[in-house]
C-alpha cells in the first residue's frame, strides 16, 4: 500500500528508480493490487505517474547510462475521502469545507487518470450497531466464501471464452466479446454522446458489463448490465 504522507521524490522512488533502474512498488505489484489510500492527498504529478503503467502494463525507466522496461500489470484500487474534511454528504455532519476547497481537492485526479479508472463507488458508513455486534451488512454479497466461489466461477469462464480476463481484453477482442443487445447500444450511445466519452472509456465500460453478464452467467450482455456499468462510471463525469 502506498502511503501518502511520503514526499513526491519518496512516491516516484518507490514506483522505479535507482541507478541502474530496480523494481518499484507498482512492479512489485505486478498482478496483484496496488492499493494507495487517500489518494487525492498525493501530489499530482505523483498520480500522473501511474498512467503508463495502467494503460500498457508496463513502465519504462531511463537514467544515465541505462533503460529497463519492467512488468507492472496490477489492480489499482484507491480510496479517498469526498472533501478535504471528509463530511461531504453524510446524513448527520456538516461539511465544512466551500466548494472551491472541495474543487481544488477533488480535481487533483485528473481526467486522463480517472479515466483509466474501470468502476467508482460511494462507500456509505456502516452503522455502530453492526460493527459492534459483527453483523453482516444486510445490502451486502452475503459470505466471503460464497462471494469467492462466484469469481473463480467466472474466472473460468472467461478464460475458456477468450483465453484471457476481461480486463486484459484488447480493443479488438472487446468488439468480439462485449457486443450487446440493441437496447444496449442505444443506452451505452446515448451516454457516450452526452459525456463525450472516449474510445478507452466505451472499452471500459464494455468490460465491466462483459463481466457483470458472466457473473449473471449469462452469454449475452443484456441492457441491464451496461446500465450497472455506466452507473459504477457515473461519478467520474460528474453526473449525480
Amino acid at each position: 500500500m502506498l502511503d501518502f504522507t511520503r514526499s513526491v521524490v519518496a512516491l516516484l522512488n518507490r514506483i522505479n528508480s535507482g541507478n541502474p533502474p530496480m523494481p518499484g512498488e507498482i512492479t512489485l505489484a505486478h498482478q496483484g493490487v496496488l492499493f494507495t489510500d487517500e489518494v487525492l492527498e498525493f501530489d499530482r504529478r505523483s498520480l500522473e505517474s501511474l498512467r503508463e503503467p495502467l494503460e500498457t502494463g508496463r513502465i519504462n525507466v531511463s537514467r544515465a547510462g541505462h533503460q529497463a522496461t519492467f512488468p507492472s500489470r496490477f489492480l489499482w484500487i484507491c480510496a479517498h475521502n469526498p472533501c478535504p474534511c471528509g463530511w461531504l454528504g453524510h446524513p448527520e455532519k456538516n461539511c465544512r469545507c466551500t466548494p472551491e476547497q472541495i474543487r481544488r481537492y477533488q480535481g487533483k485526479l485528473s481526467g486522463p487518470l480517472a479515466d483509466r479508472l474501470d468502476i467508482s463507488v460511494e462507500v456509505h458508513p456502516i452503522a455502530p450497531e453492526l460493527l459492534i455486534q459483527g453483523k453482516p451488512d444486510p445490502q451486502g454479497e452475503g459470505s466471503s466464501r460464497g462471494l469467492k466461489q462466484r469469481v473463480e466461477k467466472t474466472r473460468k469462464v472467461q478464460l475458456n471464452r477468450q483465453g484471457c480476463l476481461n480486463g486484459e481484453l484488447t480493443a479488438g477482442q472487446v468488439q468480439q466479446h462485449c457486443r450487446s443487445d440493441s437496447e444496449g447500444e442505444r443506452l451505452l450511445l446515448q451516454f457516450a454522446h452526452k459525456h463525450h466519452l472516449s474510445s478507452r472509456a466505451l472499452h471500459r465500460i464494455s468490460r465491466v458489463a462483459r463481466t457483470l453478464a458472466d457473473l449473471d452467467e449469462c452469454t449475452d450482455i443484456q441492457r441491464r448490465h451496461l446500465a450497472t456499468a455506466i452507473q459504477y462510471r457515473k461519478s467520474l463525469h460528474g453526473v449525480a
